[in-house]
Parts: structure tokens; sequence; C-alpha cells
């Protein structure tokens, strides 16, 4: 199977929350314990973000971090209060294999994408968008989806790729947590504009809505959370599902 089933870790230290249109925070359980977890259940990549610490301007929480990677044989993507790169080597330091990027790059300074890409490689380097729609086209959130930007997702995401950016983690304030099905014209548009690997996150509510994902808009990956965090399904079970499904359609 060629698209890439990973599991979302959001995560307002010492606890994996999951959000609903990034707010409203409710507590899910232990960071390396869930990660443990989905890895046992054949994840095929985690993604840990601290959706917090750019918001609270506080220092990214390195041991964190390293409890989490202790426990995983599969790449670890992590992202969360990146300003500089000395954040990108110490993230790196404690084991993860890929670093996430958002607020700062859009708010801030987009040139730290190019600087990281050249010292650290573009396949380390995942820019997060947070889009929320207004009428025909989406707009870049951050700060945990609370601060506009002003920056239209669509011109954005051919930046970061110019810019050297490996990959893009795609999520939807609209369909966050809610569990009703994906934003699969925002997902289509994306993934067609770059040559670089999209992971698309924000509403999988059934295994259909990522059967559904996949035949619209064909990511490199599907980042789930509510499905696993509620136990409504396994990693195993989603794999199954989309296999049969291959079958089925063959």
């Amino acid at each position: 199977m060629a698209v890439r089933i990973i599991a979302k870790l959001d995560v307002k230290p010492p606890y994996v929350v999951k959000p609903v249109h990034f707010e409203g925070l409710r507590k899910m359980g232990d960071p390396s314990e869930m990660a443990k977890k989905y890895y046992d259940q054949g994840a095929d990549e985690l993604f840990y973000i601290d959706i917090v610490s750019s918001l609270y301007q506080r220092e990214i929480l390195l041991h964190e971090i390293e409890k989490v990677a202790n426990n995983l044989f599969i790449p670890l993507a992590v992202g969360g209060g990146v300003k500089n790169i000395d954040d990108f080597s110490k993230m790196f330091h404690m084991g993860a294999d890929k670093v996430v990027i958002n607020t700062y790059a859009v708010q801030e300074d987009p040139s730290i994408i190019d600087k990281a890409a050249k010292i650290f490689g573009s396949q380390a380097i995942v820019v997060n968008i947070e889009a929320k729609r207004w009428k025909s086209n989406w707009e870049c959130y951050t700060d945990c989806g609370r601060i506009q930007s002003q920056k239209d997702v669509l011109d954005w995401v051919k930046e970061v790729e110019q810019r050297g950016a490996g990959e893009i983690l795609l999520q939807s304030v609209d369909t966050d947590g809610r569990c009703r099905g994906f934003d699969t014209e925002l997902a289509s548009k994306v993934v067609s504009l770059v040559n670089i690997p999209v992971v698309v996150s924000s509403g999988a509510g059934s295994l259909e809505d990522i059967k559904t994902l996949i035949e619209v808009a064909n990511p490199s990956g599907v980042a789930i959370a509510s499905l696993l965090h509620y136990d409504r399904t396994t990693i195993q079970e989603i794999k199954k599902y989309l296999n049969n499904a291959v079958m089925v359609s063959q």
C-alpha cells in the first residue's frame, strides 16, 4: 500500500490532547505510551506536535520528545515552537527524524526553511499548514489555528517547496476533530500543486473517510488522531480495509 498511515499526537505536555477546530482540548493519555501503542499496531510513521509551545511562547520540552523517540523504530516527525536552526538540531539530537515548522516560518521568517533544508536536507524538513477556508480560497493560520497570516495556502505550499521543504503536513481548521470527513477539495488542490509528499490530516471519522481522501486527493500519507485515540479502530484495521478496498477496485 503506497499511502502511509501515520498516527498524529497533538501534545500539550505532559498529555496527548484532542482538540476540535484546534480548541477545547481533551486529555487523551501519555505521549510515550500512546506512541508505543501505535508503533505496535503498525503505524508507518508518527507525528508529535506540541500544539501550545508557540502559542505560549515557551521553550520546547525536549525531554518529552526524547521519551517518545525511545519507544519508536519508525520515522518520527516532531514540531512545535521551532524558531531557529538550533531548535532543529536539538530535536534531531533527541531522536526526531524530521522537524515540523509552522508559526515562525509563516509569521516571522520563511527563509528558515531554506537554511534548515541546506543544513539538514530537505527530507528532514516538514512544513505544517493550518488551513482555514474563506469562500473560494484558504488562509494559513498559526498558533494552533488562532492567528491569521494573510498568506494564501495555495501560494504558500508552492513557496515552501521552492524554499526546500521536503514534505507538507496539511491540516484543516474547519474539519479538525469533527470526524465528518476531510476537506478533500483542499487536499486535492495542494497535492496537485507540489511535487513533494503531502500528508493530510483533520477529519477522519470512519474508514470510508480515509478511503475517499485517498481516492480523491492521492496524498503521500494520512495522519489519524481521533479514530485511534478513542479506540474506534486500529492501524491494522485501517490498513486491512484499504488493502481490501484496493483489491476490490482492481
